[in-house]
């Protein structure tokens, strides 16, 4: 099984704590999305996981738990969100020269190939243009090469919560064009300064620019790190052009408290804001707490799986 950790919020920026707590008990309650009735419950020992995929724009908190995580002999690798965007478009994001000093010593602890890099998602508005992308993304290639091996880059996808957030922000359409554009510039640097260049879900993925469709959950990059042969299917609840294969996401929607605008895991800061109140650290679920009646079901269906795992034996 593969966990992802998470696509819905960042584990490692606001509840590393937590994390490091649901690995000591083994095991994590998930409840779904869609139907908020329904929950699972996902076993984290080290023998039912084959690696951990961490999304991120700040590990640093996560970093003094990796000798307990190697102990245990997980497999992980590194989502590294570091885009160009200032304050007024990421909140509550650290100071770019930090994160950028926090990636290098990521990599130096984990090594380069565990640490991808995510340029995403990629936007104009009346004051970021192509030139302005590309200044910035040669500036941090430039302090990232050697410390990474790959980049992975997405363009904005205005979801009706995104609209709503950037309302105040002059977006502008960035059409195929400008797009193919930008990405050639891209490439270029990229290869200028040593990284591969893969596409995140983008319906082209621009091959005829030399770009490759890249997978953020890389069922070959997970072989390499494990040593072994993986093979894992395309995970279908994601977007069509998405071409991850399936994982198991521990995370949960309105709960991250970058409050990036254009973010499509929040729909309102305050929703986040009240959620993350509500987080205990000691709770199997990350946000929330569970009734009475939920409770009894998990434990029931606990006892059932013993059960049938006895008769098996």
């Amino acid at each position: 099984m593969i966990i992802s950790a998470s696509r819905r919020t960042d584990i490692p920026a606001f509840y590393s704590s937590w994390f490091i707590e649901r690995i000591k008990e083994g095991h994590v309650l998930v409840r779904s999305p869609v139907n908020k009735d329904r929950i699972k419950r996902i076993d984290l020992h080290p023998e039912a996981v084959d690696i951990i995929v961490f999304w991120t724009k700040n590990p640093e908190r996560l970093m003094p738990g990796f000798e307990f995580l190697d102990s245990l002999g997980y497999h992980y690798y590194f989502l590294f969100t570091l885009t160009p965007y200032g304050r007024d478009l990421e909140l509550n994001v650290p100071d770019k020269e930090k994160i950028i000093e926090i990636f290098i010593k990521l990599s130096q602890r984990i090594g380069k190939e565990k640490v991808i890099w995510r340029y995403d998602p990629i936007f104009m508005t009346d004051k970021i243009d192509i030139r302005y992308h590309c200044r910035w993304f040669d500036y941090l290639s430039g302090r990232l090469s050697g410390y990474t091996v790959r980049c992975i880059i997405s363009f904005l996808d205005l979801y009706k919560k995104c609209e709503r957030n950037l309302r105040n922000v002059n977006i502008r359409k960035t059409g195929e064009d400008d797009m193919k554009e930008l990405t050639s510039h891209l490439l270029e640097i990229a290869r200028k300064h040593r990284i591969d260049l893969q596409t995140c879900a983008e319906e082209t993925g621009f091959l005829d620019k030399g770009v490759i469709l890249g997978k953020c959950i890389d069922d070959e990059l997970i072989a390499r790190i494990m040593g072994k042969k993986v093979k894992r299917e395309k995970d279908r609840l994601q977007r069509p052009n998405c071409r991850c294969v399936t994982s198991m996401d521990i995370g949960a929607y309105n709960t991250c408290l970058h409050h990036c605008l254009y973010c499509y895991a929040n729909s309102s800061r305050v929703r986040a804001e009240e959620n993350a109140d509500r987080h205990q650290p000691t709770s199997p679920i990350l946000c929330g707490h569970l009734s009475q009646k939920e409770t009894a079901s998990i434990n029931n269906s606990c006892v059932e799986s013993q059960r049938e795992l006895f008769k098996l034996r």
